[in-house]
């Protein structure tokens, strides 16, 4: 496949991923936020299927846009990486960060993107490296340049913000990065 159209099919699917989330974000808003019941519950063991859905749910239009940019660009690097390798790496996120949310986060209902973004940041930092091609490795210094200030959030700084997802999401994406980084 040449460069173009594999471009143009990788802007769909990010446009796709977009839409996907500021409609679920609409439909919440005028539900007032009903679906954040589909968040993370740590402990509970009724929600934790829910680790599937969190990441999708947002608490407010502002909430959703902070995630959207940093998400939809990790996405696009991260599928730089490959098509079956991003689907694995997405999975490795959404399970370890969700579960690392679930056993040992604080007793809140967790949700938002924020976890994948972190996830996908931690894939691209090491991912570069574990590869050993240069221009992976470009990305992850680019990556650890412009976004390295991202790491204090891994630690908790505000009471309404689950650094658990951050922190969770960003070791499952490390953990990705020396699975699929390859």
């Amino acid at each position: 496949m040449s460069q173009m159209p594999l471009l143009k099919t990788q802007l769909r699917f990010l446009a796709s991923v977009a839409a996907i989330l500021i409609a679920i974000e609409i439909v919440n808003l005028l539900t007032g936020n009903s679906l954040n019941r589909f968040g993370v519950i740590p402990r509970s063991w009724h929600y934790i299927g829910q680790i599937f859905t969190a990441p999708f749910l947002h608490g407010s239009p502002t909430h959703l846009a902070a995630n959207l940019m940093p998400l939809l660009l990790f996405m696009w690097l991260t599928l730089q990486w490959g098509q079956k390798r991003f689907f694995y790496i997405t999975l490795s996120i959404f399970v370890i960060g969700g579960l690392g949310v679930w056993l040992f986060g604080r007793s809140a209902i967790h949700i938002g993107a924020s976890g994948m973004v972190y996830g996908y940041f931690g894939f691209l930092l090491l991912g570069g490296f574990r590869s050993k091609k240069i221009p992976y490795m470009i990305i992850s210094v680019l990556v650890a340049i412009l976004y390295g200030g991202m790491l204090i959030g891994v630690l908790p700084s505000r009471g309404f913000v689950s650094f658990e997802y951050h922190l969770f999401g960003f070791i499952g994406g490390l953990i990705a990065a020396w699975a699929w980084g390859k």
